[in-house]
């Protein structure tokens, strides 16, 4: 899970990061809503980015395979 956090957070940025909906719903104790956040940070400039989107669904794998089941 770490794994995965980090790389979001390098490429969002710290600030992005510490207030986003998957640092919220992660403390929350809400893992499956913290898996799903993944996918709402996929655009650039305001538009859907099929890299970006990619790049989220890999975290997200190196996420759900920290999760137990």
């Amino acid at each position: 899970m770490f794994d995965a956090m980090v790389s979001l957070a390098f490429n969002i940025g710290a600030q992005g990061f510490a207030e986003s909906t998957l640092v919220k719903r992660l403390n929350a104790g809400d893992t499956a809503g913290a898996f799903r956040a993944f996918a709402m940070w996929c655009k650039a400039g305001g538009v859907r980015n099929e890299g970006l989107l990619q790049r989220r669904y890999a975290e997200m794998w190196t996420f759900a395979r920290a999760v137990p089941a």
